[in-house]
C-alpha cells in the first residue's frame, strides 16, 4: 500500500516539477503570456511576471527531490529512522500549504482569480493530499 501512495505522490510531484523545470527556462506552458501565467500560478496582487527563473528551478529541484523522499519512504527498509523523520517535516510543509490555501489571509494576498480558483479546486487539495500522503508514509513506516 505503501508503494502505490508514493507512487501517486510521485507523479503528482514530478508533474509540478516539470512545469516549473520549463517556467525556469522561460517558458510559459501551459498558458501563451507569462503575465497570465503569472496571475494564475503566482496569483500575488498586480504580478505582471513569473518569479525569477532561478526560483523556479530551486521550486523545481525541491519539488522533484520530495518525490523521491516519497519512493524512499515507501521502502520499509532504506534510510532508517533518520529518513522516516524527514517525512514529518514534508508532511508540515504540504499541510500547511494547503491549510493555508483556504484562509482570508491567503484570499487577501493573493487575489488574481485565475489563481484564486486553481489554488481552491488543484494547488491547495494537492497539497494537503501530498502532506497526508507523507504522514501516512511515515506512520506505515514505523508501525
Amino acid at each position: 500500500m505503501s508503494m502505490l501512495i508514493a507512487a501517486f505522490m510521485f507523479v503528482a510531484l514530478l508533474a509540478v516539477s516539470v512545469a516549473h523545470l520549463l517556467w525556469s527556462f522561460g517558458r510559459t506552458w501551459p498558458i501563451r503570456t507569462e503575465k497570465l501565467l503569472a496571475q494564475t500560478v503566482v496569483g500575488f496582487r498586480d504580478i505582471e511576471r513569473m518569479p525569477p527563473r532561478p526560483a523556479s528551478f530551486a521550486v523545481a529541484v525541491a519539488t522533484l527531490a520530495a518525490g523521491i523522499i516519497a519512493l524512499a519512504l515507501a521502502d520499509h527498509d532504506s534510510g532508517g529512522f533518520a529518513l522516516t523523520l524527514l517525512g514529518l517535516p514534508l508532511a508540515a510543509i504540504f499541510l500547511a500549504r494547503g491549510a493555508i490555501g483556504y484562509t482570508a489571509w491567503w484570499a487577501d494576498k493573493t487575489p488574481e482569480p485565475n489563481f484564486r480558483l486553481n489554488d481552491r479546486r488543484v494547488y491547495s487539495p494537492l497539497c494537503l493530499l501530498l502532506g497526508a500522503g507523507f504522514l501516512a508514509l511515515v506512520i506505515m513506516r514505523l508501525i
